[in-house]
């Protein structure tokens, strides 16, 4: 790399308000897996270098962070590994970064060349950011446009506005979510995690932790790769992944998942860059017309690859709007919201389900259906559900009512008076819900020498602890009703 390097780039930022995007919602919410939180800021690599953000009510904030060897980096992307053994298809990690070690000063190094961004001293990292994000949508508009036409969308999504679909590499999107098969958003990130660790090429440290680009095809398609993807806890999806990456390395044309792009959404790499699955095309490759239904139909033909994931993979990595992923959650949502399954709460469906679900939600929301799809997705997440209610989640805001009635009767015919006064506190304190109830009765009926005097005092704690899985299957433990009561009866 020619030219004089330069320190990582200083903190920049982009005009942008919570409503149009909100990365703690939108990077958590299982589209993307590979961002980590470290001290209140975000950090992924994206096309060849760490990407950190954090965000104001009106300025996302970012910065770059470059690989000292470019050069070193777009090799190790494009170069097919030699499948003999486990060593050729999957160099260490630790190999790796003991080649950087001593480079560490250098490791948050610039590319010198500033013509790819835009102003002074941009290394096309807005641009990139801009692209990634799709900020060229008006996601305010769409959300109003989504609530006029569907009043169940209207009442669930102010409390999740800034929800954006990504644009993401498609080939990282693809092996993503076939570890998304009977999986969780956790432990997805954690397989992930792993690939990257173990084949994907190191970039550098941020805050003591080790980042690496995503694996490209060849790198995952060697003849070790899936005994080794079992060792690391992968199980029947190692298999998959394995013969998916040997099947788009070997038997796809170059190019091939660019082909089935939606051609309103360029891919990430065509803005400059090492991209990793979808970078390489030929010259002469055949134009063909893309469609979502074509790329939908040539996804599900690769192993591991359902109805569902291929979806996925359309919606945020090929840039298909109308693409609408239905898993367990969305068939809760509409069995619960939309009438389907005829009352039921059945947890399969057939393909011709599937496909009604789809274009119902197509016709109701229009061509960026899964955009307003991710929106109530999200909101039916256990993760968020405290967020879908509004709940506050310190201490600090609890919502507490003190509510006090007195009430006196006077019965026709009859010297009975009641009196009755009960308090009541009611806190919430995240999931915990507390109700102390103390009530003082005292009852005298005339013509009968008995005065009752009854206190009762009820403590009600419930505290819920849920399991989320991506078969929606739920695990509850409840501490319900501990009750006191005190009786004292005196007889004149």
């Amino acid at each position: 790399m020619g030219g004089v390097q330069r320190a990582a780039s200083e903190w920049r930022k982009l005009p942008l308000s919570l409503t149009e995007l909100c990365i703690d919602t939108t990077l958590r919410c299982g589209q993307s897996f590979r961002w980590r939180k470290i001290d209140d800021e975000w950090h992924c690599v994206l096309q060849g270098r760490i990407i950190s953000l954090k965000q104001d009510a009106a300025h996302l904030h970012y910065r770059a962070i470059w690989p000292s060897h470019k050069q070193k980096l777009s090799a190790a992307v494009v170069a097919p590994p030699t499948p003999l053994s486990l060593a050729s298809t999957c160099p260490s990690p630790r190999v790796k970064e003991e080649q950087d070690e001593g480079e560490q000063a250098a490791s948050v190094s610039a590319p010198a060349n500033d013509s790819e961004g835009e102003g002074d001293g941009d290394d096309g990292t807005a641009n990139l950011l801009r692209s990634y994000f799709a900020l060229s949508h008006s996601l305010s508009g769409m959300y109003e446009q989504w609530a006029s036409s569907d009043a169940n969308f209207a009442r669930r999504a102010p409390a999740f506005t800034g929800i954006r679909i990504l644009n993401q590499d498609a080939w990282e999107t693809l092996v993503a979510f076939i570890c998304s098969s009977n999986n969780n958003i956790s432990r997805i990130s954690q397989m992930v995690h792993k690939l990257c660790l173990h084949y994907g090429p190191y970039i550098s440290t941020v805050a003591g932790e080790t980042f690496h680009d995503f694996p490209a095809p060849e790198a995952l398609a060697g003849t070790r790769v899936e005994a080794h993807l079992r060792e690391l806890g992968f199980g029947y999806r190692a298999k998959y992944i394995a013969e998916t990456a040997r099947i788009v390395a070997t038997e796809r044309p170059a190019g091939w998942l660019r082909q089935l792009r939606n051609p309103e959404c360029p891919a990430l790499d065509a803005l400059g860059g090492g991209g990793v699955g979808d970078a390489k095309e030929e010259k002469n490759a055949e134009p063909t017309a893309p469609s979502y239904r074509a790329a939908h139909e040539a996804l599900v033909e690769l192993s591991g690859v359902g109805p569902k994931v291929s979806d996925c993979v359309c919606l945020m990595g090929l840039g298909w709007g109308e693409a609408v992923p239905v898993d367990t959650h969305v068939w809760q949502i509409a069995q619960r919201d939309y009438a389907f399954g005829k009352g039921g709460k059945s947890k399969t469906f057939s393909k011709a389900t599937y496909d009604a679900i789809g274009d119902h939600f197509r016709k109701i929301w229009g061509p960026h259906a899964g955009w307003a799809q991710s929106v109530l997705f999200t909101a039916n997440l256990k993760s968020f559900s405290q967020q879908a209610s509004g709940a506050k989640a310190e201490v600090s805001s609890a919502a507490v009512k003190v509510g006090e009635t007195t009430e006196t009767a006077a019965l026709a015919g009859k010297l009975a008076a009641r009196v009755t006064k009960r308090k009541t506190v009611v806190a919430e304190v995240s999931s915990a819900v507390v109700k102390v109830e103390e009530a003082t009765e005292t009852t005298a009926l005339a013509g009968k020498p008995t005065a009752r005097v009854k206190k009762r005092k009820t403590v009600v704690a419930e505290l819920a602890l849920k399991l989320e899985d991506d078969d929606s299957q739920v695990a509850e433990t409840k501490i319900s009703t501990l009750r006191t009561s005190k009786r004292l009866r005196t007889r004149a």
